[in-house]
């Protein structure tokens, strides 16, 4: 039983299928159906011009700043965001543009002080170009709508473009109850993780006008993302959008009575106001090695980050694994 995170799922044995049976041919030269089918089908559901099938999330990140920005220029980022906690640095490295780092309101920006983060046009500053979102945001929090809409409508009055990461936007939709394009309207670019709830082996798409993923296409190219009969890909990301995404909300309820069973263990405190997709956040009052008490009993999860432990259920665990799980975790800590 592994509950490290929703990116250790398995193929489904219709995506297995599909993979056998997919159409392909050469997408460097864009003339792949399988990806065209997936890339239309996407761009339809997040209300955009136009899509690109990228190797991974990191991968479709970076290759919107890269598009966004000029070598110099600076991004607003959140000082939790996943693009300046887990991306290794990359704007810095691929796109050569400085990182403004925002206090994170539980994911969510202040949007009373976010104006003064922009840069004023100045020689002595970089150019403010990007500002970036995360929904639903890693730590377990979707930020509301209203918060990104006036995000948004503070970058435009700045001039400066907005991208969405998007790893797990239907999650975010889910727990909104609102269609992904509702939340994709507050974003110039959208990244989306096929990876990430939906099942899929491999893969993202990223999401934007058609002169924005012209651009981007080239980029990938550059940074060594094209490739060539990747419909095979593709067409488990179509399985998953019609056979995963449906029961997103599962995955929900499930995080929902983990922590409920998880909460009844002496020493335990789970984060209740980060429970609104598919992770559990808690901490413990005693310090162990739970991560290594728990594999010996046959269960996989990441080690304590930051004070925290964080379970993610998914397509991979069901009620019985998770029964299991509080089980031993009532063994090890009582």
């Amino acid at each position: 039983m592994d509950f490290r995170s929703d990116t250790v799922t398995k193929p489904t044995l219709a995506m297995r299928q599909a993979m056998v049976d997919a159409a392909v041919g050469d997408d460097v030269y864009d003339d792949d159906p399988s990806v065209h089918a997936l890339q239309n089908k996407m761009a339809e559901l997040l209300g955009k011009e136009a899509a690109l099938f990228v190797p991974s999330g990191t991968f479709s990140n970076q290759l919107a700043i890269m598009a966004h920005t000029r070598r110099g220029d600076e991004i607003i980022v959140l000082e939790d965001a996943h693009i300046f906690y887990h991306e290794a640095g990359a704007p810095a490295l691929l796109s050569g543009v400085n990182m403004r780092q925002a206090t994170s309101v539980g994911g969510s920006y202040d949007l009373e002080t976010l104006p003064g983060l922009f840069r004023e046009d100045d020689i002595h500053f970089p150019r403010t170009s990007l500002l970036c979102l995360e929904n639903a945001h890693g730590n377990g929090r979707v930020v509301p709508l209203e918060n990104m809409k006036g995000a948004y409508t503070i970058a435009k009055q700045k001039g400066a473009a907005v991208h969405l990461d998007g790893a797990r936007i239907f999650n975010a939709a889910v727990y909104l109850g609102v269609e992904a394009r509702e939340i994709a309207q507050y974003a110039d670019s959208v990244s989306v993780c096929l990876s990430k709830g939906l099942a899929a082996p491999i893969g993202s798409v990223l999401f934007g006008t058609r002169e924005f993923i012209e651009k981007a296409r080239r980029y990938r190219k550059i940074m060594g993302g094209g490739m060539r009969q990747v419909g095979i890909l593709a067409a488990c990301g179509l399985v998953g959008l019609e056979e995963v995404l449906p029961r997103l909300e599962e995955d929900h309820r499930l995080a929902r009575y983990m922590a409920l069973g998880l909460d009844e263990i002496d020493g335990l405190e789970i984060a209740w106001d980060r429970l609104n997709i598919n992770m559990v956040f808690f901490s413990l009052e005693e310090k162990i090695d739970l991560a290594s008490a728990l594999e010996e009993r046959g269960i996989i999860i990441n080690p304590e980050e930051d004070g925290e432990y964080r379970f993610v259920t998914h397509i991979g665990v069901g009620k019985e694994d998770v029964d299991r799980l509080l089980v031993a975790m009532k063994e090890i800590l009582q």
